[in-house]
């Protein structure tokens, strides 16, 4: 396949003719999802106490559809990421504005950083999360096809500090988190989390999707930050995903030819626009330090500030 197909909407309408690409109408009147005063103070005060929270909400959209979507891309030895070209895949998070803006302050941005899964993104002082990571499954995530697990932050010694990278914690304390279609999670960068392995007794493959978030009142992350609530063109969208196709080849293996391609699309494709001022950000980019020395206090699963793309804990935290 030639990378100038990638290119073309038409490939990527026929593909998936039920999803679509700059559909403008679907964020026109996006319904937020709505929390009563006991349900916002409950996930703030979950947020806060034991580092992510768990919620379900209508999406409003044809889960079963999208989770066919990603593992036709599998099953077509295309990148899951490709989804993210279709409109569908960006809607969760314009729903989730409000409970975004509650936790991260008023005021956020969208970053970068952003994963598809098919499985056969520090702290205050108060423990208000810099920046927080939202994963929403669209097809059942149960313990057999690999669920997320975390720690909660009240039961992990090295939360937040220094030596985080130690596993203190006790096995009694780790928590499954399954989950359904319409539900979704949130951690901020210190909570200790991961994937599960699958198993063959696993009657379907787990597809979800995450996204990062940051304030808009801390440097950034990562670049380029976007507005949260802005419908990225098609081009934006290509442009990001062969970004993190390249940026995570290390963990995500690619075929030569693949990765040919992904670096050729970044070379085509426009990058998303500056910043709006829509936002409020006072947010700029930063010059990163490659020293280990000069690294501060990078949480393990931020990205690293040496600017390689990879978690502090793949990249410079096995260094320092």
């Amino acid at each position: 396949m030639e990378a100038d197909q990638f290119s073309k909407r038409e490939f990527w309408r026929s593909f998936a003719p039920g999803l679509h690409i700059e559909d403008r109408s679907l964020f026109e009147d996006v319904a937020y999802v709505e929390l009563s005063p006991a349900e916002h103070e409950g996930l703030t005060a979950q947020f806060r106490h034991e580092g992510y929270l768990q919620g379900s909400a209508d999406w409003g959209l044809d889960a079963k559809l999208m989770a066919e979507t990603v593992r036709s891309l599998s099953a077509a030895s295309l990148s899951p990421l490709f989804a993210f070209l279709y409109d569908e895949f960006w809607y969760p998070f314009f729903k989730l504005h409000p409970l975004y803006a509650a936790l991260l302050g008023g005021k956020y941005c969208l970053l970068p950083n952003f994963w598809i899964w098919n499985v056969d993104p520090a702290l205050f002082e108060d423990g208000t999360p810099k920046s927080l990571t939202t994963w929403i499954p669209f097809s059942p995530a149960t313990p057999l096809n690999g669920c997320m697990y975390v720690v909660p932050a009240q039961h992990d010694p090295t939360y937040a500090k220094a030596d985080e990278a130690a596993m203190k914690f006790e096995p009694q304390s780790i928590r499954a988190l399954p989950g359904n279609p319409g539900d979704f999670f949130m951690w901020n960068q210190a909570l200790y989390h991961w994937g599960s392995k699958t198993s063959p007794w696993a009657t379907e493959s787990r597809v979800s999707i995450s996204l990062e978030l940051q304030r808009a009142d801390v440097p950034p992350f990562n670049a380029p930050l976007m507005d949260p609530l802005h419908m990225l063109s098609f081009e934006a969208r290509l442009h990001l995903i062969a970004k993190q196709m390249i940026r995570y080849q290390h963990m995500y293996q690619l075929d030569p030819k693949v990765a040919q391609m992904a670096a050729e699309l970044l070379a085509q494709s426009a990058p998303p626009p500056p910043l709006s001022a829509a936002v409020g950000s006072t947010a700029r980019p930063v010059e990163r330090p490659d020293a280990p020395s000069g690294l501060g206090t990078a949480g393990r699963n931020e990205p690293c500030p040496c600017g390689s793309g990879q978690k502090y804990k793949h990249c410079h935290g096995r260094i320092a």
